[in-house]
This record gives C-alpha cells, sequence and structure tokens, in this order.
C-alpha cells in the first residue's frame, strides 16, 4: 500500500474479510494487532472454521489475501462481533492498519442469522437501529486509539453503517475520513438526508451498485453512485463475487437495469403507501412467522418442519393472516400502479423521439 494506495477494489477484499467470524479471544487489542496472515492460519487451525463464515467464498477470500504481501502483513485490530437477539442487533467490525500509515474500518453486513435479517428491515420505520449507533461508537474508539487517516467500508448493510458512522461522527473525526465506500448498501429514511454530517460527508462516499441493484437501491440517497457490472443476473447480483473487476477498479455500465428500476419504483411506492407503525407492524409478524418454527438463521427457514409450522401458524393467528394479506395487497397495487406509471413514460419517450425524427 506504501507503493500503491489502497483502491475501490481494495475496499471491497477488506469489507468481504468482515463477513470473517473470528472467535472472542482473538480480540486484536490496540496494543497486540496481528497480521492477517497469522490470523487466517488460527482461524483455519479450527476444527469448526467452516461454521464461522456465511458462504465458502468468504474462506477462498480470507486464504488467498493472507497469501499475499499485498494483504497478508496488513494488521487486524479491535475485532467486535455483537449479537443481541433480544435488542434485534446484529454488529461487527474490524480494522486493519496499513503499510502506508493509513488505516480501513471494515463494517460487516448481514450475517446469516435472524437477529441481522430483522434489523435490516427495522431500517424501513426506524430513524437509526442498534448496529448503527454501535458503528458511530465503534468509529470514535478506533480514532482515539489510533491517529491515523483512515478509510470506511462494508458491503449490504456494512456499507449503511459505514456511511452512517461517517455521517454520525464529529467534525475532528470526518477531517481524518478520506474515504467511505458503500457496496450495494441500502440508504436511510429522509431525516439523514438534509443532517450536516451527511452532506459534509457527500463528498468523500464512494457508493457502487450492480448494474441489476434492488438491495443497494431501497431508502434514500443523495451521493453519487457508479453502477457496475456483474456476471450474474437479478438479486443474485447482491452477491459481490459475481462483479467485474479490472485492475484497480471495477467495470462501468451506464445505468441500472429498466427491472432495477421498476423494483426501486415499487417499493418506494409501497412504502409509501404505509405508516410507520404500519411497517413496524408488518416486519414484526413476519418475522414472528419466520421464527414460530424455531428457526434462528436463514438457512432453516424453508426446512420443511418450518414449513409444517408456518401453515399451523397462519391457519391459527387470524390478525398475522389479516396483516400479510392487506400489506402484500398493498404491494402488488404499487407494483401495478408503478407498470402503468412505466408504461406512460415509455410512450411519452416514444412520442417524443418520434417527433424529433419529423423535425
Amino acid at each position: 500500500f506504501s507503493q500503491d494506495p489502497p483502491n475501490p477494489v481494495d475496499a471491497l477484499v477488506f469489507s468481504g474479510l468482515s463477513y470473517i467470524q473470528f472467535w472472542p479471544d482473538m480480540n486484536f487489542a490496540p496494543e497486540e494487532p496481528v497480521s492477517l496472515q497469522s490470523a487466517a492460519e488460527a482461524f483455519f487451525s479450527r476444527e469448526d472454521y467452516e461454521s464461522c463464515c456465511r458462504i465458502q467464498k468468504d474462506l477462498d477470500l480470507l486464504r488467498a489475501a493472507s497469501e499475499t504481501s499485498r494483504f497478508g502483513n496488513t494488521q487486524i485490530c479491535m475485532y467486535r462481533d455483537l449479537l443481541i437477539p433480544e435488542q434485534d442487533t446484529q454488529f461487527a467490525a474490524m480494522t486493519f492498519l496499513l503499510d502506508d500509515g493509513s488505516m480501513f474500518l471494515a463494517f460487516r453486513g448481514t450475517d446469516n442469522s435472524l437477529v441481522g435479517w430483522k434489523e435490516d428491515f427495522n431500517m424501513t420505520f426506524q430513524q437509526t437501529i442498534p448496529a448503527q449507533r454501535l458503528a458511530v461508537q465503534y468509529t470514535r474508539d478506533v480514532s482515539m486509539e489510533y491517529l491515523r487517516p483512515m478509510r470506511i467500508g462494508g458491503h449490504s448493510k456494512g456499507g449503511n453503517l459505514a456511511v452512517f458512522a461517517a455521517a454520525r461522527s464529529s467534525p475532528m473525526i470526518q477531517q481524518g475520513i478520506l474515504e467511505v465506500y458503500n457496496h450495494d448498501g441500502p440508504g436511510f429514511t429522509q431525516y439523514l438526508m438534509g443532517d450536516p454530517g451527511y452532506v459534509a460527508m457527500v463528498p468523500k462516499i464512494r457508493t457502487f451498485i450492480p448494474q441489476s441493484s434492488v438491495i443497494g437501491m431501497l431508502l434514500e440517497h443523495e451521493e453519487p453512485y457508479t453502477v457496475i457490472r456483474s456476471k450474474t443476473l437479478g438479486l443474485l447480483q447482491h452477491d459481490f463475487y459475481t462483479w467485474d473487476v479490472l485492475g484497480k477498479g471495477f467495470i462501468p455500465v451506464q445505468e441500472i437495469t429498466e427491472s432495477s428500476q421498476f423494483v426501486d419504483a415499487a417499493i418506494k411506492t409501497w412504502f409509501a403507501d404505509m405508516t410507520n407503525q404500519e411497517r413496524e407492524q408488518l416486519v414484526d409478524v413476519m418475522f414472528a412467522l419466520l421464527g414460530s418454527g424455531g428457526a434462528d438463521n436463514v438457512y432453516d427457514l424453508l426446512h420443511p418442519r418450518n414449513l409444517k409450522m408456518y401453515i399451523k401458524t397462519l391457519s391459527s393467528d387470524e390478525h398475522l393472516r389479516r396483516v400479510l394479506s392487506a400489506e402484500f395487497t398493498g404491494l402488488i397495487e404499487a407494483a401495478r400502479r408503478t407498470k402503468l406509471r412505466f408504461e406512460e413514460q415509455r410512450e411519452s419517450q416514444l412520442l417524443l423521439e418520434e417527433k424529433q425524427e419529423e423535425a
């Protein structure tokens, strides 16, 4: 890094590494940072290491990065990992000390727990979620330990946390922030858009979304974004391992796809038709249903015994059925209105083009 400064692809590597679930006794205290190479060796020496990640590719990333001179000698410190079900809280972060004298604060995105997924949905009606407040505190704690210029980043919810932490940091901490990387992370409710701290950080925010982005288009954004090419389609493009890389950057495309624009517009229309109380009620009943079978992670949701329990719960709980039916009927109606609006816009554009050709 002292020879070739950090770039957007490096930022995505650090953001991806934050998904590795190191264990509590590897806290990487400020006075005892550990190289990524050493941390990887200790991690893979565990018999249960395969259960400490989201997907196999995260393990491949850790192996590959730890074997390079660029990343392997990078020091890790201040690792934190919290899961508090009763508070709908899932938060994790780690700091990488680079040999150019800077540091990268990486915030983990949503893990496989239902707690993490529910916290994400809580963003639709809460001004702040616990993970966002923890991200602000974490940034403050790191800046007190290390007087280094910093970059902050994350993927998915991690990108949201990075932007929020930068926006809500003190002006003194903000001065030390070089860049903020948001890799397909959702936005915020409208209240943050005019926040002075957020406005001050907008020029430093680097947001990247795939061409069929859904997650990264949710809620509100003020910062510009770069659309990049992906090897897959639809919602699967949220997987950053599908993004096309060329050298130090990503392969850009001109704009998001029409299907992504449609989904974004439909969801925004749906949300606009709901009050905060209705959004909260929908999230609560939806996760009450998903948790009725005893599942605590997304992989167990489609287990046959859980599917049977969902059917049983739906048949016995009239309130739950009524809420889900009403709100998802609202989603269908929002999609219908959005489709009509898109068709009208397309017809208007065609008429305009015909007139221009005649002229």
